[in-house]
């Protein structure tokens, strides 16, 4: 089982989502309390497992109501995904993958591991 690492930086704090073999699979922006970022895991658990799949990498492709996973291609040609709630705000944002194919995993582990992660 997947779990929410709770961490503080030099500008606040924030969690990582990591998957059963320790790897982060979904991190979020820093919050300024404690409190609003336990607040941003508990959107994540509620909003994951419902979220619809956009894929911005396909020509012409359906835009989809929130929330949603949004997969797309950055700068330096890696995809990556972003997790939004029912308002659209980023809730959670996934690292750079080398592959289509690896990305979709990612989003499926989150999907698969948030709702039921313990928070340490």
């Amino acid at each position: 089982m997947g779990k929410f690492a709770v961490k503080e930086t030099k500008s606040g704090i924030k969690f990582d989502l990591l998957a059963t073999n320790g790897q982060v699979v979904a991190s979020s922006q820093v919050y300024s309390s404690k409190a609003t970022c336990l607040s941003g895991i508990e959107s994540v658990k509620a909003n994951a497992p419902v979220a619809n799949f956009e894929d911005q990498t396909v020509e012409g492709f359906a835009v989809q109501k929130n929330p949603k996973f949004e997969l797309y291609s950055d700068k330096a040609g890696e995809f990556r995904f972003r997790l939004k709630a029912k308002n659209g705000q980023i809730i959670a944002t996934g690292e750079g993958y080398k592959t289509h194919a690896n990305c979709v995993k990612g989003i499926e582990s989150v999907k698969k591991n948030a709702p039921d992660a313990p928070v340490v």
